[in-house]
């Protein structure tokens, strides 16, 4: 059976919360258990180096997140769950797809733009205090998916962006050097659970409202007491719509467990008993994992021998041989085997004529035509780049009217004699690549016969 290959990264930057339990982790850990997906789950302590300069802060988290997936169930004898800066070909991969992404591409990524926008509104230069790695962020996450192929990401709609960032930069590289990469798709679960914090905002660390997963029994207490409710009385019916209490519950409790409070808050339950019932139906669930918590907490040594034995396997499985095939692909090669067209043939070649792909800002894709400097065809808009892909690599194989039609009708108007002359250029185009298949296969023979 073929197996979806599903990745999920998590940022080392803080302290697992009860909204990172509720929203992430119970659901992705029960997802690793279906036969039909391949898991892939590291801790991308490379990207917390972006927003967090503190090393003891990375390298913390990075321990209390592992224990805390562990603890909550990850099995890392059935999954992928490696730390992200032990993949050494991650970061190798970011600098290819760095030569393939275009920079409009990255101006207009959420995070940059944000940034960009703040500057702005303090009076500051655009790109006051921005850092590289803030507006590189979208490829190391494209690298951190590609490398291993990955069909499907999990991620917040506020993501997605970074997941087509990564179609597009993928799908770049299979067009100058051939098809090395699965297309990812974003995985939006419109069912997971977003928890609000202690003042009814959504649980989050910038909000300094959160509940940290593993909190000793008397801090959780404490804190599921302190949650802004308001100030009707015991007796006096509530509403659970807009109640950070009642949604917290729910996202513990069984659906006959909501009810029965949902019932109680109707009939006038009081806020201080309300409160009582979350802290022990939330305790009852996280008391035996934060048990776990601790014994894996006491044992750092076990999690760090873990981590680089989950780096190893999946960099023998998936890593090395990956990378080793697209270090062939741009050119990174044993000189000893220098097949291919010689420079002056792959540089009258370039002079023959190529194909251009890209995206521009209106959001569709686009290709053209050109002979050096010269543009041949100007493409319309297509709503998808695999359209172009397809349509191109039938002109590169493909000798017919038909085809010659196809691509005439999917461009702007040209000039008169221009149905000849891109006659002329594709079938030089396809005469180069089959030159490049001859020498390439005689490449090959010369080696097997050595």
């Amino acid at each position: 059976m073929t197996q979806t290959r599903v990745l999920t990264g998590i940022t080392t930057s803080g302290t697992p919360h009860l909204g990172n339990y509720v929203g992430a982790i119970r659901p992705a850990v029960a997802a690793s258990r279906d036969p039909g997906v391949e898991s892939f789950y590291f801790l991308a302590d490379l990207h917390a180096l972006i927003k967090v300069q503190k090393p003891e802060r990375v390298q913390r988290s990075t321990l209390e997140i592992a224990a805390s997936w562990l603890a909550c169930g990850l099995e890392p004898d059935k999954v992928w769950f490696y730390r992200q800066s032990e993949i050494v070909e991650i970061p190798e991969l970011a600098w290819f797809l760095t030569c393939v992404a275009g920079k409009g591409i990255l101006n207009r990524a959420h995070a940059y733009k944000a940034a960009v926008d703040k500057n702005r509104l303090d009076g500051e230069d655009d790109d006051a205090s921005i850092t590289a790695g803030l507006f590189m962020y979208p490829v190391l996450m494209a690298a951190d998916i590609l490398v291993f192929n990955a069909h499907k990401v999990p991620v917040g709609r506020d993501q997605i962006q970074h997941i087509e960032m990564a179609r597009d930069f993928g799908q770049r590289f299979n067009h100058l050097y051939g098809e090395h990469f699965v297309l990812p798709e974003a995985l939006i679960e419109e069912s997971v659970a977003t928890l609000p914090g202690l003042d009814g905002r959504k649980m989050s660390k910038s909000y300094d409202n959160t509940i940290p997963l593993f909190a000793p029994r008397e801090e959780l207490k404490k804190l599921i007491f302190s949650i802004v409710t308001d100030s009707r009385a015991p007796g006096e019916p509530k509403q659970t719509e807009g109640s950070a209490l009642f949604q917290i519950y729910q996202a513990f409790a069984s659906e006959e467990e909501t009810e029965a409070m949902r019932r109680a808050f109707a009939e006038g339950i009081a806020w201080g008993e309300a409160k009582q019932a979350l802290f022990e139906r939330i305790d009852a669930e996280i008391a035996p994992l934060r048990e776990k918590y601790e014994a894996l907490m006491a044992r750092p040594q076990d999690i760090e021998a873990l981590l680089i034995d989950g780096a190893r396997r999946v960099r023998e499985r998936y890593g090395k041989a990956n990378m080793q095939r697209l270090r062939e692909a741009v050119g990174l090669r044993d000189l000893s085997d220098a097949g291919g067209l010689s420079l002056a043939e792959e540089t009258r070649a370039a002079a023959v004529a190529a194909f251009k792909q890209y995206r521009e800002a209106d959001g569709r894709f686009y290709f053209k035509l050109a002979v050096g400097d010269e543009v041949l065809l100007q493409s319309r808009g297509f709503a998808a780049p695999k359209d172009i892909g397809q349509l191109i690599g039938r002109a590169k194989s493909e000798d017919s009217d038909a085809l010659l039609d196809a691509l005439l009708a999917a461009s702007e108007p040209v000039q008169a004699d221009a149905r000849a002359r891109v006659a002329q250029a594709l079938q030089a185009i396809r005469e180069a690549e089959e030159a490049a298949r001859r020498a390439k296969a005689a490449a090959a023979q010369e080696r097997a016969a050595s």
